[in-house]
C-alpha cells in the first residue's frame, strides 16, 4: 500500500518536501551556533598563544571570523544553501587574512554541507548547490597546491628531500583529506533526508491505518445491524403475514351464528397484523440506512432448502393454495448457498401473501441442473392490496435484500409482473462442478463452499 503523504509536505511536482523545523529546532541551531562560537573563541586565542602565525591575529578581523562561522548556523535548515555558501566565503577570507582557526570553522563548514542534503526543499538544487561549493572548494585547494608545491620555506634548508617534495606532499594529505572530508557531508546530508522521508510514510501509514481500523470498525457494526435486520425481515415478518391471513379466513368463514364481537376481534387481528408488518418495514429501514450496503456473509443458519416444504405448509395452513415442485435431482448446496435460497423464497412467499390478494394461488418450484439451481415463486394475483398497504411490489427492501443475497454468492435475481397475470420472482445460482474423482460415484456434484 503507498502511502499518502500530508499535503503539506508535497510540492507543486508532487515531491516529498521536508517540513521546516519549529521553535525547538531553531533552539537546538541557535546551541549549535553558540557551541561554535565559543569553541572557535578558544581555538583562536590558543593557536595564537602557540603562534601558529608569525603575527598575532587582529582582534575586530578575529571577532568577524568567529561571527561569519558561528551565525549562519541559526538558520542551517531554513537555508541551508545560502548558509553553506556564507560560510565557504568567511573560511576561505579567515584563511587568507591569517586567522589561526581551522578546527571550529572546517566543523562549521561540514555541518553547512550537511545541512544542504539533509534540509533543501529542491534535491536538484541541492545537487547542484553542492557541486558548486565542492568544485569551488576543490579549486582553489589546487591553487594553493601548485603555488605551494615548490616552496622549499616549508622545511628546514638542512633538511633532505625525500620521493616526493614537501609541498607536494602536504598537497596530497590534503586532497585526501578534503575528499573525505566533503563525501561525509554529502553522504550522511542525504541519509538524513532519506530517514527523514521514511519516517514521514512511515507516519503516514500509521495514520492510514487507524484510520481504516476506525472504518473497518464501523463497518462491522453496520453488518452486524443489516443481518439483524434482514433476519427480523425474513423471520417476523413472515410469521406475522400468515397470521393476519389466518385471522381474514377464520373472519370469512364465520357463520351468521358466531358468537358476538368474533367478527370484529379477528378483524381487529388481521388489521394489527398489516400494520405490525408495515411497522416491521419501518424498522428494517432504519436499521439498515436506505442505500447503504448488505452484508456480503449471514451468519450460519440452520435453514435451507430442504425446509421450503415446511415454509409452504404454513402457508396452506392459512388457507392458500400453494403448489410445490422439485424438478431435477437435489444436489448438494453449499450452506451459504443453501440459505441464500431458503431467505429469498421466505421473501418472495411473503411478498406475495401482502401483495397478491386473498384469491391468488402460488407455484413454488426448486429446479436443479447441473449448471445452477433456480427456484421460482409465481403467483396468479395482481397486487390487490398494494395500493392499500402504499408499499409496490417490485420496490423496498424485500427485493434490495433478496438481490444482495444473490449477489453474495454469484446469483441473480428476475422479478416482475407475468405476461398471463400475476407475478414472478426467479432465483439463479450458477454451481461450479469440479472434475468428479474415480472413487465419486456418478451424480454427485462437488462444489466449492461459499
Amino acid at each position: 500500500m503507498t502511502a499518502t503523504l500530508p499535503p503539506r509536505t508535497v510540492d507543486a511536482d508532487g515531491n516529498w518536501v521536508r517540513p521546516r523545523p519549529g521553535v525547538a529546532g531553531m533552539r537546538t541551531d541557535g546551541l549549535l551556533a553558540l557551541g561554535i562560537a565559543v569553541g572557535a573563541s578558544l581555538a583562536i586565542l590558543l593557536y595564537a598563544s602557540a603562534e601558529f602565525f608569525d603575527e598575532p591575529p587582529v582582534l575586530w578581523m578575529a571577532a568577524l571570523v568567529v561571527v561569519g562561522i558561528s551565525g549562519p548556523l541559526v538558520w542551517r535548515r531554513v537555508a541551508p544553501i545560502t548558509v553553506t555558501i556564507v560560510i565557504s566565503i568567511v573560511y576561505v577570507c579567515a584563511i587568507y587574512n591569517r586567522v589561526p582557526e581551522v578546527l571550529f570553522s572546517n566543523i562549521a563548514l561540514f555541518m553547512a554541507m550537511y545541512s544542504i542534503g539533509a534540509w533543501s526543499s529542491s534535491r536538484r538544487h541541492a545537487l547542484v548547490a553542492r557541486i558548486v561549493v565542492v568544485v569551488g572548494m576543490f579549486g582553489w585547494l589546487f591553487w594553493e597546491i601548485t603555488r605551494a608545491a615548490f616552496d622549499t620555506s616549508l622545511v628546514p634548508e638542512d633538511s633532505g628531500i625525500g620521493l616526493i617534495a614537501p609541498g607536494v606532499a602536504l598537497g596530497l594529505i590534503s586532497i585526501v583529506t578534503n575528499i573525505l572530508y566533503f563525501a561525509g557531508a554529502w553522504a550522511f546530508g542525504d541519509r538524513s533526508w532519506t530517514a527523514a522521508r521514511e519516517r514521514a510514510e512511515l507516519v503516514a501509514r500509521t495514520r492510514e491505518l487507524e484510520a481504516e481500523r476506525e472504518l473497518t470498525a464501523a463497518q462491522a457494526v453496520t453488518l452486524d445491524r443489516v443481518r439483524i435486520a434482514r433476519e427480523l425481515h425474513d423471520v417476523v415478518a413472515h410469521h406475522v403475514s400468515v397470521m393476519g391471513i389466518q385471522a381474514g379466513a377464520a373472519r370469512r368463514a364465520l357463520g351468521p351464528d358466531a358468537p358476538a364481537g368474533a367478527a370484529t376481534a379477528l378483524g381487529s387481528v388481521e388489521s394489527s397484523a398489516r400494520e405490525a408488518v408495515d411497522e416491521l418495514h419501518r424498522l428494517v429501514t432504519t436499521l439498515r440506512g436506505i442505500g447503504g450496503e448488505g452484508d456480503a456473509a449471514d451468519g450460519p443458519s440452520t435453514r435451507g432448502t430442504a425446509q421450503l416444504g415446511a415454509l409452504v405448509d404454513d402457508v396452506r395452513a392459512a388457507g392458500r393454495e400453494v403448489n410445490y415442485t422439485v424438478v431435477g435431482a437435489p444436489q448438494p448446496l453449499s450452506p451459504v448457498i443453501d440459505t441464500t435460497l431458503y431467505r429469498v423464497g421466505q421473501e418472495a412467499i411473503t411478498n406475495s401473501l401482502k401483495h397478491a390478494g386473498a384469491t391468488a394461488t402460488m407455484d413454488v418450484r426448486l429446479r436443479f441442473s447441473p449448471e445452477r439451481v433456480e427456484l421460482e415463486v409465481a403467483d396468479t394475483g395482481h397486487g390487490a392490496r398494494s395500493a392499500q398497504s402504499g408499499t409496490s411490489p417490485t420496490g423496498g427492501l424485500g427485493q434490495v435484500g433478496m438481490r444482495e443475497r444473490l449477489a453474495a454468492v454469484g446469483g441473480s435475481l428476475e422479478a416482475g409482473p407475468r405476461s398471463r397475470g400475476g407475478y414472478l420472482v426467479r432465483a439463479t445460482v450458477p454451481l461450479v462442478v469440479t472434475e468428479r474423482p474415480a472413487d465419486e460415484p456418478a451424480g454427485q456434484h462437488r462444489q466449492p463452499s461459499a
